[in-house]
């Protein structure tokens, strides 16, 4: 019987994505393999965030998904896949939330159809069963209603269990390094009930910011940088400035009730093979005055020190000959007591930018050294071409929370996450070409990435490259900042500098913005060399990129998952990063102390050493 017009059937997004998901888990169900794989498009990605490979881990292809699957589905054992939300639909492409769970632990997911079949899927775990966040209808009373001798108090026991952890009592987990990373871990593994305890040399949480120039501020915007459970307030400002940042992490640290010891350096640290322990050799003064060496046990270590390791300085003929002051950017001190001098940067990024406009602002003469070009972004034509959609105040309005931002972020895997962003890119380059145009006439060496797709794709591959421009471009363009590009520094000599084409600068500053190493390089200095090397470089997807060499890893080396050294790992990033990978970085370490079978599925190889 031929159908009539009014009779055909009539699919929507929610329909589609809830007939997907049926299938799909079905399938799963019966460990059909082939019929799971049947669901997706020939150009494929799943990315899993630790529910089925306990890994950071993203599986590209149909074959990739098979084997996945092959090596996971049986221990895994999906099951109760659900739409959530109310999915959409825009270009040939159907998106949905959705929720499901595993043997052991509840997750969420998002997926995008194209013609019913899945071009990309995103699983992460969002609770392990039985040992859920004491949240909601799970919170602790509080208070011990009733009359009773020796009642103890809140701070009474607060107390004990401070002057217990690292003496009497060891730490499950050590984090070294008590910035935002390290803070913010804490907090989800206090969640969870994970003994922790938070190493940080600075005499205070969030100092790490407050020491660093005077005219700091963020160059994210607020609804990218909120911390985990604790958001900003709704009148914070858009662009927060250093020391309001580092209040803010002192007081989270004190009200999220973390053990953190400030004025505490690791000296060492070692792996027992037969106790599968570490022994953490630190030393703590305490506001007394006194200096302690204290030998820590944990069986987790982390090291949470940002994106980066040391500072790299470049050895220079003559540097020891100058008269002036130099030093790195991480220790410039502000630009105050260099009015009417003469002061140089080495550098042209992110911190370059800054430090020259502090001391243009001071009344210093300033002159950029620029070795090689550099992606600029004005902070506005990033906020609403690249960030609004996600982290706005439009996007809140939109319901778009932070947590759904970070997953929809998230959703997007490696491998194609830089198509996403050419386009972006190409528009900001529409809008602002009188300004580009400015800044190419001044002489200024200007990129958008290897394949034009701009700042977040750099930062992924290497973490460095590119200025977000809250000021400085306009004083290299109008010649306010002067500039020399294209070049390097040769010599140094006692008051001046020599560049490689034979000019030849006053100096009274020397400002050495050349950025950092490899996170491993903490663990060289604080482990073993050795070790080190095991672990390999931290960073960068292997895209074959400038300063990011292949092969393709798919997912950022040794961030927040297994090292190839057992029970130590890496945390770190942008506060976005911070916030939302410390999730499946705290997940992985309870399992563990929980006693979990925690079988790892495509740990990658090391290439790439310090």
């Amino acid at each position: 019987m031929t159908q009539t017009l009014a009779e055909t059937p009539v699919t929507s997004p929610s329909a589609d994505a809830a007939q997907w998901l049926q299938d799909f888990g079905a399938a799963l169900a019966r460990g059909d393999i082939a019929a799971a794989l049947a669901a997706f498009a020939d150009d494929c990605y799943w990315r899993d965030l630790v529910a089925f490979t306990w890994n950071l881990h993203t599986s590209e292809g149909k074959d990739a998904i098979a084997a996945m699957l092959q090596a996971n589905l049986a221990r895994v054992a999906p099951s109760g896949w659900k739409v959530q939300d109310q999915p959409s639909h825009a270009d040939g492409v159907t998106e949905s939330w959705f929720t499901f769970e595993t043997a052991v632990a509840r997750g969420r997911g998002h997926l995008r159809l194209k013609n019913g079949k899945c071009w990309t899927l995103l699983t992460v775990m969002s609770e392990l069963k039985g040992f859920e966040e004491k949240k909601g209808t799970r919170r602790v009373l509080g208070a011990e209603h009733g009359a009773r001798r020796n009642r103890t108090t809140w701070l009474e026991r607060r107390q004990q269990e401070e002057a217990a952890l690292g003496y009497t009592e060891q730490p499950y987990c050590v984090v070294i390094g008590g910035g935002q990373g390290g803070i913010g871990l804490a907090a989800r593994l206090k969640r969870l009930g994970v003994s922790t305890l938070v190493i940080e040399q600075n005499a205070r949480a969030g100092d790490s910011w407050r020491k660093r120039y005077k005219s700091l501020c963020l160059h994210d915007p607020v609804w990218y940088d909120h911390m985990p459970y604790l958001p900003f307030p709704d009148d914070w400002p858009v662009f927060t400035p250093k020391d309001k940042v580092g209040d803010w992490l002192e007081m989270y640290t004190k009200v999220m009730e973390l053990n953190y010891w400030s004025s505490t350096e690791a000296k060492s640290a070692s792996f027992d093979e037969t106790s599968k322990t570490w022994t953490v050799t630190v030393e703590r003064r305490h506001p007394d005055g006194r200096l302690e060496t204290v030998v820590l046990r944990p069986t987790q270590l982390v090291f949470a020190l940002g994106v980066s390791g040391f500072p790299s300085v470049p050895a220079i003929a003559g540097a020891e000959t100058f008269e002036g002051d130099q030093h790195h950017s991480s220790a410039h001190p502000g630009g105050e007591a260099y009015a009417g001098k003469h002061c140089v940067v080495l550098g042209s990024n992110n911190s370059a930018h800054d430090i020259c406009a502090d001391l243009w602002e001071h009344g210093a003469d300033v002159t950029m050294v620029q070795r090689s070009s550099t992606h600029i972004v004005k902070s506005d034509s990033l906020m609403e071409l690249a960030l609004g959609g996600l982290y706005s105040e439009e996007a809140v309005a939109n319901g778009v929370t932070t947590d759904k931002a970070d997953l929809l972020f998230a959703s997007l895997p490696f491998k194609i996450m830089h198509s996403f962003h050419v386009p972006v890119y190409e528009a900001i380059q529409q809008r602002d070409k009188d300004f580009y145009a400015r800044l190419q006439k001044a002489g200024f060496l200007l990129d958008f990435g290897d394949d034009g797709s701009g700042l977040f794709m750099k930062y992924l591959r290497r973490g460095s490259g590119y200025y977000i421009d809250v000021g400085a471009s306009e004083l290299v363009a109008d010649g306010s900042i002067h500039l020399k590009s294209g070049v390097n520094i040769e010599q140094i000599k006692p008051r001046s500098v020599v560049l490689t084409d034979g000019t030849e600068l006053p100096a009274d500053l020397l400002v050495y913005a050349t950025g950092y190493g490899s996170m491993n390089g903490w663990v060289a200095s604080i482990v073993s060399p050795e070790v080190a090397d095991r672990v390999g470089k931290c960073w960068g997807l292997g895209s074959g990129t400038t300063k990011d060499p292949g092969p393709w890893e798919g997912e950022l080396r040794n961030m927040w998952k297994p090292t190839q050294q057992p029970q130590l790992w890496f945390h770190g990033g942008n506060l976005h990063q911070s916030r939302h990978y410390s999730q499946y970085l705290a997940l992985q370490l309870k399992a563990r102390m929980e006693g979990i079978a925690t079988p790892v599925y495509g740990q990658g190889a090391v290439h790439h050493l310090r």
